[in-house]
This record gives C-alpha cells, structure tokens and sequence, in this order.
C-alpha cells in the first residue's frame, strides 16, 4: 500500500456460484484474525461442507500430519472437511486463482494509502464482482443471483462427539502426543493438545489414529519397545 505494508486480503469465496463471501485485509493473516471472519462469514451464510485452501498458514503445513492446523481442527469440529491444493499448484483451486486476478487488478493497480482506505476498495470490488458483473459460466448471471444459503448453521457451541464403542479414546497432551502403555509416546501434533482422538486396532501392532470422523494416520505399536522410545503417526503403512 501507500504506507509501505503489505496488505494480506483474505478471501473467502463459493466455487459453484463463484460468490464472493469475503475479501477482509489484514497486516497479518492470523489464526485469530482469519477465524474471526470465517465466523463473521458462517454466522450470516451457513456452514459448507468442505472448505478448499491453499498450504499457508494458517490454513495449512506441509510439515503437519494430513497438513491439518488448528484452523482445519476447527473446520473438522464444525463438521468440514479441509481439503488442500497440492504444493506449487494453485491452478487447482483455479476459480478462486482467477478470482484473485481481478481483485489486484482492481484493487491493487495502484494500491490506496492505507488499511482502511484499501478495505474500502476490496468492499467495492466484492459488491461490483457479486452483484453487477456477470460471469459467462453463469451464463451471463451475477454470482448473487445464483448463490443460494448454505442449509446448515453455525453453531455457537462446538458440538459434542462420541466415538464408536470399538475405539480406544486417549488425550492429547500438552507436547502434542498420546501416552501409550503408560510410558510410551506416539507423537501427532501440537495443534491437537487437550483434545481426544479415536484409536483403531488393525492388527499385527497396527493402530489407526482419529480426530472425530476424520482419519489422521497409522502407528506401528511394534516399534514401541522401549521406554526411551517414541513414534510418529505416519500416513501410510509402507
């Protein structure tokens, strides 16, 4: 901007209807700033049923098990499934990519002054790109005039989830592992400390590892054998 910062624009968008549900600048994208809005946004729209991201932070690590961060865990207890562009790939997500396109050019061609006079902008393109200029995939409609609510609302209150009878359910602790055995440790990830995971024997020393419905990754129980030792949930058997 004319201040010499950089303005991160969070966007938020319907790929069928090609909605645009949000562009929020922020100095930083942060886990609180960028949950904040996704709120602000279910609160009015309803929740989907998956949400299609890139790999940053804080939506998601290539570092972590499944990518998962705790913005995903979140997404996972409102009941969506985070589902993440390959590495290097944004053409993936390419509505959203082409998307983006138009509101630099907008928006960013010479960039405003400051914060707020940049919101400003990105308010304007949101309402130009939603409700007056139609999109040939749409044939020839607006985005507003196409999106419909999502059924399922945001629910205040994370709900409760009880694991099937055939799970064994252990604690995350507060170093991001699961205490197995009374002292060994399997490790999974920090961004699930304080929570409970469903735990499934396979067979043969193998166990499969849960976050409420969503598979994590697999532990080799055999490679547990001594005190000292420690594992890692890993996402394929081979």
């Amino acid at each position: 901007m004319g201040n010499k910062i950089y303005c991160h624009a969070l966007t938020i968008a319907d790929s069928k209807s090609r909605f645009l549900f949000s562009a929020k600048g922020h100095y930083h994208e942060t886990l609180k700033e960028v949950k904040a809005e996704f709120t602000r946004v279910f609160r009015i729209y309803g929740i989907p049923k998956q949400i299609h991201t890139d790999n940053g932070s804080p939506f998601g690590s290539v570092r972590a098990i499944q990518r998962f961060t705790q913005l995903s865990y979140w997404f996972i207890e409102l009941g969506i499934t985070p589902v993440f562009s390959d590495p290097a790939h944004p053409e993936q997500n390419g509505r959203h990519e082409r998307m983006h396109r138009d509101l630099k050019a907008a928006c960013a061609k010479p960039a405003a002054q400051d914060l707020k006079a940049q919101q400003r902008r990105l308010n304007q393109f949101v309402n130009e790109y939603n409700n007056i200029r139609p999109h040939e995939a749409l044939d020839m409609k607006t985005p507003s005039a196409v999106h419909s609510f999502s059924t399922r609302p945001f629910p205040e209150r994370i709900p409760d989830f009880d694991y099937e009878h055939n799970l064994k359910v252990l604690k995350v602790t507060q170093n991001g592992a699961i205490r197995w055995k009374s002292y060994y440790w399997v490790f999974l990830t920090a961004a699930l400390k304080g929570k409970y995971v469903g735990i499934e024997e396979l067979g043969n020393g193998i166990w499969r590892v849960y976050y409420r419905n969503v598979f994590l990754g697999f532990f080799n129980e055999s490679e547990l054998r001594n005190k000292d030792q420690h594992a890692r949930l890993e996402t394929n058997l081979v």
